[in-house]
């Protein structure tokens, strides 16, 4: 996994002193992503910088990389994981390719020469964004995977683009400006859980959108859509379904198991993470290699853990059944809540935007102790949005609600906005016509109706609208540490297979995800088959909690807090000293995220020297 920027410009000369060392100024932004080496390619008309964390091919995988030593019509700078490259590879073979790395890297190059941009993406499994400069056409190519799992920036401007995998990276240009205009203020505050696809809340900055191509030549830009969540019939009954889920399971696996550097699990104790890292094991196990497993938890968890509709029990236990059953080499990582407020800030810096507060804190700690031992990791992540097991699957109202339905019956932050801001972002109608924006492009299959119709809209509104911001949480956290975490739960395979089978196989009898959980009952203790969701964990300490209320308390009393430019200041200090909770930017409930978000806005603003235009 890596970082990748890039400029191109139409009036500049890009191999001017000058622009060079702004091109290693984006480049050297993505370090964290990383680590191992850095690459710049530049030309008159194009640069593309790289940053390399090395995970297959580690001597010959060097990037950015061009078709061949003498020849630099085309270039790739590429951040990702192709997981059926050698397939790819001996088919480009047979087909007169002749390579010199064994990296996926240059598969995906000479992809693009033998099919094109737009031809070689249907061919490809796995997660990736990369850009390549064609100098023959003067055309920049920007790809991202299906389902969004890598991140790519873009901002277009008269004559050229500037892209990076971060924003950071391009904000270290000075053509692109910290700013922040009506439309990201309303997706900050009036859709934070609901992220709108393509947009990056700084203003004129875009993104890729997930199953997108985006190609720039000079000043046309066109996007390409070469992947939707299809809608299909059908056909096969229980048993034949389940054994179709657990093929493909275990094919992804095996799959994204492929890796020159160590690699290892995430196990929280649920059904998800827990079926990937019983699979990984018994793959491993075939070769006499151990799995190594890590879970987080939180001191003093055991007595100030309190049961919610997203929190049903705690992760540790599980965590210890599931990883004993396995066999695993499992470590539980403790994350206290002094070392959450001491890198506040570096949760921050690497999602370069607002985020979940304390949740993102941890997640980074997780990772970076996690990537002293590892450069790899498996995660559950997106087997909810693709099994359906969240809360809202089953809850009338909010299958009934004509708005998102994690927000049904929620106030989102937009509720503090002052009135002069809300009466120019108008927060409500952005939110209805963003939910009107994804119904319509929801695959729908002919004459279905009812709840299986409903379903199948939220099962589209999961995967577009939901999991973007889980995986772009999972992304930075990941990434800031040099760690590259791996989702197999968003193989296109499973997620095409699995969101047209009906509701009442995926959640027979009741049971959420129960096509999963029968699917993988072999594998696994009953009780951590038979476990009900429950989310990541938040910090339980009473004592965070305290601190964030003071520091609300000191923010309300700081007369130059920039936050107050765009929140109701008056309105915030009622809610506080009634001891009530603020709106939160996440569906979980969480009494701290309304303050800790707050909090994270201010610190965002003033950090970054964000404009309000």
């Amino acid at each position: 996994m890596c970082g990748i920027t890039g400029w191109t410009d139409t009036g500049r000369d890009l191999a001017s002193p000058e622009h060079i060392a702004t091109a290693r100024n984006m480049t050297d932004t993505m370090s964290c992503r990383g680590p191992d080496a850095s690459g710049l390619w530049r030309s008159t008309r194009a640069m593309l910088g790289h940053r390399r964390l090395s995970v297959i091919d580690l001597v010959g995988g060097t990037q950015p990389m061009t078709a061949a030593p003498e020849r630099e019509d085309l270039v790739i700078t590429y951040s990702g994981e192709v997981y059926n490259f050698r397939e790819l590879r001996t088919e480009l073979i047979a087909r007169g390719h002749c390579f010199r790395t064994r990296s996926d890297t240059e598969v995906v190059l000479r992809g693009c020469l033998e099919w094109g941009a737009e031809g070689l993406t249907p061919r490809l499994n796995g997660m990736y964004a990369f850009a390549v400069w064609d100098a023959r056409a003067d055309t920049l190519w920007l790809v991202r995977d299906r389902l969004g799992i890598k991140p790519l920036y873009f901002h277009p401007y008269p004559g050229g683009v500037l892209f990076g995998s971060e924003p950071k990276a391009l904000l270290a240009n000075p053509l692109f400006e910290a700013a922040l205009d009506d439309t990201g203020i309303a997706e900050l505050f009036a859709v934070p859980s609901a992220p709108t696809p393509g947009h990056g809340v700084y203003r004129g900055l875009r993104q890729v959108r997930a199953g997108h191509i985006v190609r720039v030549q000079g000043d046309a830009l066109r996007e390409i859509r070469y992947w939707a969540p299809p809608a299909r019939p059908h056909t096969g009954g229980p048993a034949e379904t389940t054994a179709r889920v657990r093929e493909l399971l275990e094919e992804t696996v095996e799959r994204q198991l492929i890796s020159d550097v160590p690699l290892c699990s995430l196990l929280s104790g649920g059904v998800d993470s827990s079926a990937i890292s019983s699979l990984a094991a018994r793959s491993l196990a075939r070769t006499g290699t151990k799995l190594s497993t890590y879970s987080v938890d939180f001191p003093g968890a055991e007595s100030t853990f309190r049961r919610t509709a997203w929190h049903d029990s705690r992760d540790e236990p599980y965590a210890q059944a599931a990883a004993a059953h396995m066999g695993t080499r499992h470590t539980t990582i403790l994350v206290d809540s002094d070392e959450q407020r001491t890198h506040e800030e570096t949760a921050l810096r690497a999602r370069d935007l607002p985020g979940w507060g304390e949740m993102d804190v941890s997640l980074h700690l997780l990772f970076a102790r996690v990537s002293r031992h590892s450069t790899v990791a498996l995660s559950g992540e997106a087997a909810d949005e693709v099994f359906g097991g969240y809360p809202y699957f089953r809850d009338e109202a909010a299958l009934a609600a004509d708005t998102f339905p994690w927000l049904q019956g929620r106030s989102a932050p937009a509720a503090l906005l002052r009135e002069e801001v809300r009466a120019r972002v108008r927060p409500e109608e952005y939110l209805q016509d963003c939910y009107a924006d994804a119904l319509a492009e929801a695959q729908r299959l002919e004459g279905e109706r009812g709840r299986d119709a409903r379903i199948r809209e939220v099962s589209h509104l999961a995967l577009t609208r939901w999991l973007p911001a889980l995986l772009d949480r999972k992304d930075r956290m990941s990434m800031a540490t040099g760690l590259e975490v791996r989702v197999p739960f968003c193989d296109h395979r499973l997620v095409e297979y699995v969101i047209n089978v009906p509701w009442s196989l995926r959640e027979a009898g009741g049971q959420e995800k129960y096509l999963l959980r029968r699917a993988v009952a072999d594998l696994l203790p009953a009780s951590v088959v038979n476990r009900r969701k429950s989310a990541f964990p938040a910090s339980p300490s009473p004592g965070f909690a305290q601190a964030l209320r003071r520091r609300v308390h000191d923010l309300l009393a700081d007369t130059r807090a920039p936050v107050f430019d765009l929140v109701d200041r008056a309105a915030v200090r009622r809610r506080v000293d009634r001891g009530e909770a603020l709106p939160s930017p996440r569906a979980a409930d969480s009494s701290i995220a309304g303050l800790s978000y707050l909090l994270s806005v201010d610190t965002w603003l003033r950090t970054y020297r964000v404009a309000i235009r």
